[in-house]
């Protein structure tokens, strides 16, 4: 089990609990890259390096007054991958609205930074995608 690609992805969520996306960046490798699925998303795209992060974020905010995103737990799968279930929570900025939604996050680490960020709507898929 890698402790470290663990405390990494921990470190991170922690940042976020704050609500601090530009603590990430740190964690980020340049290369990073992360897709939001169509089927998760209401604006599927993709991010990529540190820049990819910032926007990402500055997207949700500029809709959103609060957004936050919590893990439920940390799996070492090994190979430098890390599953964390999670919720994300975000209130709307105009409506209000708080809206909720369950995801499964897979980190891969490369050079103890976040390289990429594979997202799922179910641990079995994220299973079965990193089998």
């Amino acid at each position: 089990m890698s402790e470290a690609d663990v405390d990494l992805v921990r470190r991170g969520f922690e940042a976020l609990e704050v609500g601090d996306a530009e603590a990430l960046i740190p964690l980020v490798h340049p290369g990073f890259e992360m897709t939001t699925p169509a089927g998760l998303a209401a604006e599927p795209d993709t991010y990529r390096g540190q820049e990819g992060v910032r926007r990402y974020f500055d997207s949700f905010y500029e809709a959103m007054d609060e957004v936050g995103i919590r893990a439920g737990g940390f799996e070492d799968l090994g190979g430098g991958r890390v599953m964390t279930p999670s919720t994300l929570r975000a209130r709307g900025r105009s409506t209000g609205l708080v809206a909720e939604q369950s995801l499964v996050l897979v980190w891969v680490i490369k050079d103890s930074l976040a390289y990429r960020l594979h997202v799922f709507a179910t641990e079995a898929e994220a299973r079965a995608a990193t089998a």
